[in-house]
């Protein structure tokens, strides 16, 4: 599917087929795309939480004021990040770089986040949103449909899936079939009201 006719179809489905599965390399496939998502400094702080246990997915469901998509979507990627991934070992996301470029830029991060919560946290919701729209489009372009979800406690999902301490969730995403269309769109804004020229007045 041509990128323009998976932004412009992509939908948020509710209503999935509780019986589909997918094929582990179409599950690589949407997991290869969703890495090559950007981050800040190639950091990579991204972690998708693939939540299979039937178990835990009716415990997630109760957490989001018992939405059906939950628990019926094929997949349920709950988006986390590490907010100390810019120390840990930050060489290793640069290890295919020449010896100098690696030195600079790990050289870079510590100064540019240390003491920064606000911005580690900013980070890690960035990595989220975008990894989350590129994990999105890729399942429609192969042919499937997806809801971002943020209607649940955060902190009892976090303790259902045993979230690290120096971790945050980003969203959630269910994958998979539609077995109903989408809503309607409700209408887009004229791009005269959310494009600005060069500045604000």
């Amino acid at each position: 599917m041509d990128a323009f006719d998976a932004i412009s179809q992509r939908r948020s489905v509710k209503a999935f087929d509780p019986d589909h599965r997918f094929t582990v390399a179409e599950e690589t496939r949407l997991l290869e795309a969703a890495i090559q998502s950007p981050t800040s400094f190639n950091m990579q702080n991204w972690r998708f939480v693939i939540v299979r246990d039937p178990a835990l997915r009716k415990q997630i469901r109760a957490a989001a004021v018992d939405q059906a998509q939950v628990t019926d979507a094929s997949l349920l990627i709950v988006l986390t990040a590490d907010l100390k991934a810019w120390k840990k070992s930050p060489e290793r996301y640069w290890r295919n770089a020449a010896p100098e470029v690696q030195k600079l830029v790990t050289g870079w991060m510590g100064p540019f986040y240390e003491g920064k919560e606000q911005l580690q946290r900013d980070e890690a919701m960035r990595s989220c949103g975008i990894a989350g729209q590129t994990i999105m489009l890729a399942a429609k372009a192969m042919g499937y449909d997806s809801c971002p979800m943020i209607g649940f406690d955060a902190v009892k999902v976090a303790e259902i899936i045993h979230l690290p301490s120096d971790h945050v969730i980003g969203f959630m995403i269910a994958v998979g079939k539609a077995v109903k269309p989408a809503m309607p769109k409700g209408g887009q804004l004229a791009l005269s009201e959310v494009v600005v020229q060069d500045r604000f007045a």
